[in-house]
């Protein structure tokens, strides 16, 4: 059984990221799988984060990272909306936790996911209905066993 993975800009970071090999190779492990499930998912948001955040840490790597978002685009970005923002707010109340980390949840929750995918907030917390995985402690076979 499977089920849609929303990814977080950390596991895109992380993916180009060598300098901590573990986290390295868990992202590049956890993309490779979604993008064979199909089951990954993403909004503009995350690919805004993850080109301002990669080019300001490797602006050599300015053309990579705008491939990969190309790439990216296969996956469907939501973009924000009014839906998602209000949505946003409501989850920042209830749950306590950032602004953008309430939108990623948000569009999460809007693009029918039922993963998380992110280290940036508690593991297995479920946040209306998106449950939280951290890349570097669950593998994919582990949330999509039935």
């Amino acid at each position: 059984m499977t089920a849609l993975v929303f990814v977080d800009t950390n596991i895109l970071i992380y993916y180009l990221d060598k300098t901590d090999p573990r986290k390295h190779g868990a992202a590049r492990h956890w993309l490779a799988e979604l993008w064979r499930s199909r089951q990954g998912r993403i909004s503009f948001q995350v690919l805004q984060e993850f080109y301002s955040t990669a080019t300001h840490k490797w602006p050599r790597l300015s053309p990579e990272v705008r491939a990969e978002i190309r790439e990216l685009m296969d996956w469907r970005p939501i973009a924000l909306d009014s839906e998602v923002l209000e949505r946003g707010w409501r989850i920042q109340d209830r749950y306590k936790i950032s602004f953008w980390d309430a939108l990623i949840v948000s569009a999460a929750k809007a693009t029918s996911c039922h993963y998380l995918l992110t280290e940036d907030l508690q593991a297995g917390q479920d946040l209306d209905g998106v449950v939280v995985v951290n890349p570097f402690w669950k593998e994919p076979n582990e949330i999509w066993r039935g």
